[in-house]
């Protein structure tokens, strides 16, 4: 567990500390103006809770039952039926780390003070992550509008000591003995209680901070992988000049892209060994423009971490109390915000994908690249070398280009017409988790094809950058030789990426990049 605190007040939270608590096991701790806010905010919604005026949510039912009033004798019991059935998802358990982000950004809400909740619910689920409690939390549920609502019911359900969930050792338990062993007591909810454990875009928001790491460090590896494919090609350097980007289009990521490749393949003994005598005018699209589409991927990462920051910094609640004691209805629940962006990320992982997998098979044809061996194998025709690492790399591609078809733009009306628009944000997040992995394996196909192709241009050198990488990955993944079992191989050079071993591999070395 990492001993990293994440202090929540009534600011919000920022991406960093979404990752620290989903990922990295981090506390939570409540600040005492957090408290403060919470419970005078309480009290208001007590007197309405008291009350015969109608207010959505406390006094009524929900959803296309909003019509019903409810007596005050039965509004304690209106929340917890609330949950119980509002926990109707269906198919495998989500990950814990979204669960966890998931949890983590309701409490963030609900320690905002606009919610209404009691110190006691804010304080229990705090004790739940700290404690390494997570709900079960089943994939199918949320229409990504009125909030993520099954997947967040399934967690509430846990902190009233039902359902299902798993303990700090990942077994999966009764809720209610689960939280005995952490001694935490289960909450008994109250007035509006149950509606704002639920109404929230925290789900495919957690999600959505996920995937801006994942990616912003994937357009890292891109950069690199795609200068081994130039050095292995024996491409140039020279498109990468930086009087070729930024003075001419100033895009941003793009300006890094080159930079960075630029830097990587400086000092290469392979990129200087064809310099005079290259009579090629211009390397292939997938070599020339691999800055421009790594830099697009960039900016577009860039602008989802701006809106994910907004939405954090936000207190989404239906209805929700404001600073001035009103209770008010609103529609802050709607996702579109957060699902444009992740069908957005869903359209440029494809891409970067789609145009790797253009550089590995250029790699592999010996029409095209330049003096090494058909599919890269030791003895052509009795070996077959990296052929059908291709194929699952093209597999991979064409799943995330299904993959990227927008979720948002559907909508299919639930809650008897009430709810008549919905985001489907939470869809839009399933499909682009799975999107990022395929990515972060068509770029391990890439990195061992690269390597192999390096490796083959001796007893020409590799620049300083990428014969770090490709002395990191030999340690996981032999270099080139006849045929053997791939798979493991292909599997070791993921696991690679995904422990951050490209940036390890030049910490390692001292060398660093734009």
């Amino acid at each position: 567990m990492s001993a990293t605190v994440v202090h929540l007040d009534d600011h919000g939270v920022h991406v960093d500390d979404v990752l620290a608590v989903a990922r990295g096991g981090a506390r939570v701790e409540l600040t005492e103006r957090a408290l403060a806010g919470v419970a005078a905010t309480r009290a208001r919604i007590e007197e309405y809770a008291a009350s015969d005026e109608p207010k959505y949510g406390i006094s009524t039912g929900f959803g296309a039952l909003a019509t019903r009033h409810i007596s005050p004798e039965l509004r304690a019991q209106l929340q917890r039926s609330l949950i119980r059935s509002h926990a109707a998802g269906m198919g495998d358990p989500v990950e814990r780390e979204v669960v966890r982000a998931l949890m983590l950004l309701r409490l963030k809400t609900l320690a905002s003070g606009r919610t209404g909740v009691r110190p006691v619910v804010v304080e229990t689920m705090a004790a739940l992550l700290n404690a390494g409690v997570t709900p079960q939390v089943l994939e199918y549920g949320s229409l990504g509008c009125s909030g993520d609502l099954a997947p967040l019911s399934h967690c509430a359900l846990v902190l009233m000591g039902e359902g299902t969930a798993y303990g700090p050792d990942g077994v999966e338990a009764p809720a209610a003995d689960l939280l005995a062993a952490a001694g935490i007591e289960p909450v008994v909810l109250e007035a509006k209680e149950g509606l704002a454990l639920i109404n929230g875009t925290d789900g495919m928001l957690g999600m959505l901070c996920m995937a801006i790491a994942d990616l912003e460090e994937l357009c890292d590896v891109a950069d690199i992988t795609a200068a081994m494919s130039v050095e292995a090609l024996l491409g140039t350097d020279a498109v990468f000049r930086p009087e070729l980007h930024e003075p001419l289009r100033p895009h941003p990521g793009q300006t890094r892209s080159a930079a960075r490749m630029l830097a990587a393949l400086d000092g290469s003994g392979v990129v200087e060994s064809h310099k005079e005598n290259d009579t090629r005018v211009q390397d292939a699209y997938s070599l020339r423009c691999a800055p421009q589409v790594a830099g697009a991927v960039r900016d577009t990462v860039a602008y989802a971490r701006v809106v994910a920051e907004r939405e954090l910094a936000a207190a989404v609640d239906n209805p929700v109390v404001l600073p001035d004691g009103r209770v008010e209805s609103n529609g802050n629940f709607h996702g579109a915000p957060v699902a444009y962006v992740l069908d957005f990320l869903a359209i440029v992982s494809a891409d970067l994908a789609s145009i790797a997998e253009r550089r590995t098979d250029r790699l592999l044809d010996r029409a095209r690249s330049h003096g090494l061996p058909p599919f890269l194998a030791d003895d052509p025709g009795v070996d077959s070398g990296l052929m059908i690492a291709q194929y699952t790399q093209a597999a991979l591609v064409s799943e995330n280009k299904r993959l990227a078809v927008p979720a948002s733009v559907d909508s299919i009306p639930s809650s008897a017409m009430q709810e008549d628009h919905v985001s489907m944000g939470w869809s839009a997040a399933r499909k682009l988790r799975r999107s990022v992995d395929n990515l972060r394996r068509v770029l391990a196909v890439e990195l061992v094809a690269a390597a192999r192709g390096l490796d083959l241009r001796a007893p020409l050198e590799p620049s300083p950058v990428t014969g770090a990488v490709v002395r990191a990955l030999r340690e996981r993944v032999e270099g080139p030789g006849t045929d053997r079992h791939l798979a493991p191989e292909l599997a070791a050079a993921e696991s690679f990426l995904a422990e951050g071993g490209v940036a390890r591999a030049l910490t390692t070395a001292g060398l660093t990049l734009p």
